[in-house]
């Protein structure tokens, strides 16, 4: 699978996902450091890759736009290193394979994993909430 690595994430992640078999690629390697999130995800789909961040605002520029891609994989624990989240993060990739090859986000936390398949659908409140 393509990963790109967003800037809140160490490097080293590429190496510990490369090694896993996956074609991963931090974006200081591709593009600005400054860049906005959403340059970030039009450089993600235009390449075919899968957004790794530890920034919520990639699931929302989702769900704002209804976007079918890029997916996101967001990491949301206190610890965001290669050695403390290293073989989750490589497992949670395995186990979601196809859903993002499909077009989703998922979020990983201390707890639970949990899949959104994209676009995603903004519930609208019942009248009268």
């Amino acid at each position: 699978m393509k990963l790109l690595l967003d800037m809140n994430l160490s490097p080293r992640w590429a190496e510990l996902l490369r090694q896993a078999g996956h074609d991963a690629v931090h974006w200081s390697t591709v593009g600005a450091a400054t860049a906005e999130d959403v340059e970030l995800m039009t450089w993600a789909r235009t390449h075919g890759y899968v957004v790794v961040t530890n920034d919520l605002d990639f699931g929302a520029i989702l769900a704002a736009t209804q976007a079918e891609g890029p997916s996101v994989l967001q990491m949301r624990t206190a610890a965001v290193s290669p050695r403390s989240l290293g073989d989750r993060l490589r497992k949670a990739l395995g186990r979601f394979e196809q859903d993002l090859l499909a077009g989703a986000l998922i979020t990983v936390d201390e707890r639970r994993e949990r899949v959104r398949l994209l676009p995603i659908k903004l519930q609208r409140p019942e009248p009268g909430d």
